[in-house]
């Protein structure tokens, strides 16, 4: 299927074509030209190493890319991303997170160090050419912005990009004294691609039509889109008097009254910051019509988060979403509809998404 109804003037493109979102072949070809490449989040560093573990499995987008990684804490304290896959025969390493000094495969003895290296063997003495480099474990790039980790497959987006901007409008907040919230925090099954998903969050525009209390609280004339190499930025503007951020002198937005920060980064990760902390929203895809969506939340300010009921609130907007974009997905078998246009204004962060992956995917 060739992609190219994406303009890159926005005021001529339409939108990519309805059967993007069910063509078979190219949800196969998102898994390596669009996630692989990218930065994924593993999550945070106390999540895995706040006690005594030095070895943490997980699997990269479980139910789509499957990838088995392993953390691991090494005796100087470094952090590796491993394969979790003995070299030997493709056994899973590690099946739960423990406090080991070796990495030592359970079904024919093969042992690793923290780093990932061969140390030993059994019954291998015969063994020519042994061990080769392909028999050590294959580490992968393991990138930390604050407490936060991520990881990439086969990485080709800058991260210094992505992290000089978020810190350009971020540094004022004292992000490590945000506390996971494991009460706050849930997750979404949402029946639709998810790419539509991402779509939605992508637009301000739908908020007066959807998100009719949380219209009340932003000032929509104000709304604004700012466009990144591979990541985008919408900017919310308070209309209720005391529920912005307090920016210091410095910041590029001091003076206005801005109550969230929304941070989308390519292809699949929300950062929402708001006066009372942090929403973490990452983007499952499971199959073309059902994605999880991970709400993790962070809380500086529990009393403001109290105060302004967010949790409530969210959930509210979220099942709004969700209303709207499982619609599009039944929307998008209709015979009669081909592509859409983009509105100029409204709608940047989303031709700037399907610019993106038009351009991986060509």
């Amino acid at each position: 299927m060739q992609l190219n109804t994406v303009k890159q003037n926005i005021s001529q493109s339409e939108t990519l074509p309805a059967d993007f979102y069910s063509n078979t072949k190219l949800w196969e070809a998102i898994k390596e030209k669009v996630f692989a490449p990218s930065w994924q989040y593993l999550g945070d560093q106390q999540q895995f190493f706040g006690g005594q573990e030095t070895i943490y499995p997980i699997t990269l987008l479980d139910k789509y890319l499957d990838e088995p990684l392993l953390l691991t804490k090494d005796t100087e304290g470094q952090l590796h991303c491993l394969s979790n896959v003995c070299t030997h025969r493709g056994f899973l390493l590690a099946q739960h997170p423990a406090k080991d000094r070796k990495i030592t495969c359970g079904y024919h003895g093969r042992r690793f160090n923290l780093e990932g290296k061969m140390e030993f063997m059994p019954e291998f003495k015969d063994a020519e050419n042994f061990p080769r480099p392909c028999d050590h474990l294959h580490e992968l790039p393991l990138k930390r912005w604050r407490q936060f980790l991520f990881t990439s497959l086969e990485p080709k987006i800058d991260w210094d990009e992505i992290t000089g901007e978020l810190d350009r409008r971020l540094s004022f907040l004292p992000l490590e004294h945000f506390r996971y919230a494991p009460a706050y925090s849930t997750e979404y099954m949402v029946h639709a691609h998810w790419a539509l998903y991402c779509d939605n969050y992508l637009e301000g525009f739908h908020i007066p039509f959807v998100h009719h209390q949380l219209n009340q609280m932003l000032d929509y004339g104000a709304y604004d889109t700012e466009v990144f190499p591979n990541m985008n930025l919408q900017i919310g503007y308070s209309s209720v008097e005391g529920e912005h951020f307090d920016l210091p002198p410095e910041h590029p937005d001091y003076g206005k009254k801005i109550t969230a920060f929304y941070y989308w980064i390519y292809p699949n990760l929300m950062l929402n910051f708001y006066p009372w902390g942090l929403s973490i929203n990452v983007v499952r895809p499971l199959n073309p019509s059902l994605s999880r969506i991970s709400f993790i939340t962070y809380l500086y300010d529990e009393k403001k988060f109290l105060e302004m009921d967010a949790a409530a609130l969210t959930d509210k907007v979220e099942r709004e979403d969700e209303f709207v974009v499982e619609g599009v997905q039944k929307g998008l078998r209709s015979r009669f509809y081909k592509t859409g246009r983009f509105s100029p204004r409204r709608e940047k962060g989303v031709h700037h998404f399907h610019s993106l992956l038009q351009q991986a995917l060509s």
